[in-house]
């Protein structure tokens, strides 16, 4: 998920997180500035969805607006076997051992 705060503040002609202060205000959203310049700085872990819908509200913008889906990063090994069928190449199965046939058996100790 990319967090667009910025750009939805740009959109309204905000340029710092001290400027956003006012804009809070008016809606009736109060955080403190430690609050607003963590939100202005980096994507938030959660987010109130009371706090996103005031946040629009001053910013006259939707959910959307601020939070915008990207693609999920795929696994290492996802993305190995992807690469391998693109190519042709198919890892073979690995076969399972049975649960005793076939083992060795020990001897017991002297």
């Amino acid at each position: 998920m990319k967090w667009n705060l910025r750009w939805a503040a740009a959109n309204r002609g905000i340029w710092r997180p001290s400027e956003l202060m006012p804009v809070f205000e008016e809606v009736g959203f109060t955080p403190s500035l430690s609050k607003v310049s963590a939100l202005w700085s980096g994507t938030p872990v959660t987010v109130r969805l009371e706090d996103l819908d005031l946040i629009c509200a001053a910013l006259q913008c939707t959910v959307a607006d601020l939070l915008v889906a990207e693609p999920v990063a795929k696994a290492p090994a996802a993305q190995a076997e992807e690469l391998a069928k693109a190519a042709g190449e198919l890892p073979r199965p690995v076969p399972r051992r049975s649960s005793g046939a076939g083992r060795p058996r020990s001897l017991p100790p002297n």
